[in-house]
């Protein structure tokens, strides 16, 4: 990797920065609206930040590299730390005046759409805050698709898509012309959080909170404005089903959306991964229904739609609560536990290991042990009617690997910060698959961060961040091989 390499990454990014910068007056206008003077601190971060950018973009201008895998991994990652970074800012300027750590933690889980929070007194806080913080969450989510989308298939490290899959449509790239797919990506996003909002105010949300919420709920991004989140509207079945169905499509591909407003195709909806996604969210809310009926005496339509609600968010690695499920009992603990390893399908809002990868690892471990019985057997891994070629193959496996060593190493970093152990394990687990809340009186579905040491919540952000960039764009970059020439 050459130094050309790295200024032109520095540069984009700072074009980026210019563009948060810009991002940064949304909230200071409505801190104005409110009258709150938070909005001088907004105004100030906002010109401070683009100056600042600008500087920096003037004063790496150059050559742009080829574009290649290398180069496609560090401006990733570039893009990636400059929205933290910068997103983190307004906390520590605004009136909640947070820590660096407190800022950037809070800023690292908007961005990954993670949902874990640091901050106390959310139905108090600042107007301008809770909309940046939505914000953050917003295009967290965009960038997630984006990233799951164009980038991940096309750096050889386990993203898919219907694209990829569909190699007989397009041969190299995902969209033949890549200008008027982005578009379409960003109206579509655009449209499900402003039906989302409307879906919310109709069903009683109040107009600030339902904007708010719905910018979440598409990005399964999980920041609440409230404390207790989704438990304030807990007797409104209405606002809770409607954060179930918009939370639902926040898991979807969003490659299918495209290819169905774009071109009409409704033969994308045949993509195996979304059967396996809606397969495991029914099976999970329903088991978890009838456990909270039978133990518990919940009559059934409450006992549904909270198990929905709670497990669709564990799923999609929303992260709303709409009750404390750690009170369930034992069986709907060890449901919730696993759900959050799973995650929705590729080149959607969510983070896991998502429903494509189990697909590969299923054929992968059934091949196996046909060739146990077989050794000469040659069988293809199949996903659908397709064949999936054995980079992918290898890849899959490597993130599955790679995922529970850094979730062992995390546990054990955690642990060593003085937290008890289902706190490490459960804080590590929800921080790698961008879920938010883990389990136990810490970090529960009731609780938050903020209590955590400074040095857990530092390793808790760098785990947010593994895994929203699917833990091998970062690794490889700490490479001698990335590197060298």
């Amino acid at each position: 990797m050459n130094r050309i390499a790295v200024r032109a990454a520095i540069h984009i990014a700072a074009v980026f920065a210019i563009y948060l910068s810009v991002a940064m007056l949304i909230p200071a206008a409505v801190d104005l609206y409110y009258d709150n003077d938070d909005w001088r601190s907004f105004a100030f971060t906002a010109m401070f930040m683009g100056g600042l950018a600008l500087a920096v973009a003037l004063a790496t201008q150059g050559r742009t590299p080829p574009a290649n895998t290398r180069f496609g991994f560090l401006l990733v990652n570039f893009l990636w730390i400059t929205l933290a970074i910068a997103g983190a800012v307004p906390f520590m300027t605004s009136s909640l005046d947070l820590s660096v750590t407190d800022a950037f933690f809070e800023s690292v889980s908007g961005v990954t759409t993670t949902g874990s929070t640091v901050i106390n007194g959310l139905d108090s806080a600042p107007p301008g805050i809770l909309i940046w913080r939505s914000l953050l969450s917003f295009m967290g989510g965009l960038g997630v698709i984006a990233l799951g989308l164009f980038l991940l298939p096309f750096l050889n490290i386990g993203g898919v898509s219907y694209f990829k899959i569909e190699s007989s449509d397009i041969e190299d790239r995902p969209f033949e012309r890549f200008q008027t797919f982005t578009v379409s990506l960003i109206g579509i996003y655009t449209v499900l959080v402003v039906a989302c909002t409307i879906s919310y105010v109709a069903a009683g949300m109040d107009g600030f909170h339902a904007i708010n919420h719905a910018m979440s709920t598409v990005a399964t991004g999980g920041f609440s404005t409230h404390d207790t989140s989704f438990l304030r509207y807990a007797d409104n079945p209405a606002i809770l089903w409607t954060g179930i169905v918009f939370m639902f499509i926040g898991g979807l591909p969003f490659s299918i959306m495209i290819l169905f407003a774009v071109r009409g195709r409704l033969d994308a909806l045949r993509d195996p991964q979304i059967r396996v996604y809606a397969g495991y969210c029914v099976v999970f809310a329903v088991a978890v229904a009838i456990y909270l009926r039978v133990s518990m005496g919940m009559p059934f339509f409450t006992a549904l739609t909270h198990s929905t609600f709670n497990l669709m968010s564990i799923i999609t690695t929303a992260g709303f609560a709409s009750d404390d499920y750690s009170l369930w009992g034992p069986f709907a603990i060890g449901c919730i536990f696993v759900a959050t390893f799973l995650g929705g399908c590729s080149g959607s809002t969510t983070g896991g290991i998502k429903a494509y990868r189990f697909l590969i690892l299923f054929e992968l471990l059934s091949n196996g042990l046909r060739r146990l019985i077989y050794p000469n057997t040659v069988t293809p891994v199949r996903y659908g009617d397709r064949t999936v070629a054995p980079e992918m193959q290898s890849a899959v496996v490597l993130f599955i690997a790679s995922f529970m060593v850094l979730w062992a190493i995390t546990i054990v970093l955690l642990s060593a910060t003085g937290l008890d152990f289902i706190t490490a394990v459960t804080g590590s687990l929800t921080s790698l698959t961008n879920v938010g809340p883990g389990l136990g009186p810490v970090i529960g579905p009731m609780g938050n961060f903020s209590s955590l040491p400074d040095a857990a919540k530092w390793i808790c952000s760098a785990a947010m961040l593994l895994g929203r960039l699917e833990i091998l764009a970062v690794l490889v970059i700490f490479t001698p091989t990335f590197w060298g020439r």
